[in-house]
């Protein structure tokens, strides 16, 4: 395989991901909502690509994408990078967004999200 093909086969499993759960669309209107540096509301980017109305085990799925290390947890460097989980041309989340995301999630005080969190996190 060569580079080209390899780019090709990483980004198209890549957007595969989320298939069966966000459609391309929604993930461009939540994308769309926060190009700008310091403009990510997880509400609004939640009900932009229609994650508040997933159920649970869709919720579920979508965790693991952004456990990126498998840890069970989603940290602090996981959600700096989490719109890149939707579209890899998307920016990285401020320090700023990235530590109001993580303080709306965690709810344990644990420095990090858990699946429950997160689909409380969601649904809020």
């Amino acid at each position: 395989m060569n580079s080209t093909q390899y780019y090709f086969s990483f980004y198209s499993s890549f957007d595969m991901a989320f298939s069966g759960i966000l459609t391309e669309a929604e993930i461009a209107a939540g994308l769309q909502s926060c190009q700008a540096a310091d403009s990510f509301d997880y509400k609004t980017f939640f009900v932009k690509v229609g994650l508040n109305s997933k159920s649970k085990d869709q919720l579920i799925k979508v965790f693991r994408i952004l456990d990126q290390d498998r840890s069970s947890f989603i940290e602090e460097d996981e959600l700096k990078l989490f719109l890149q989980n939707f579209s890899a041309s998307a920016r990285a989340l401020t320090d700023a967004e990235t530590k109001a995301l993580l303080a709306a999630g965690d709810s344990d005080g644990y420095g990090k999200i858990g699946v429950d969190e997160f689909q409380a996190l969601v649904k809020s």
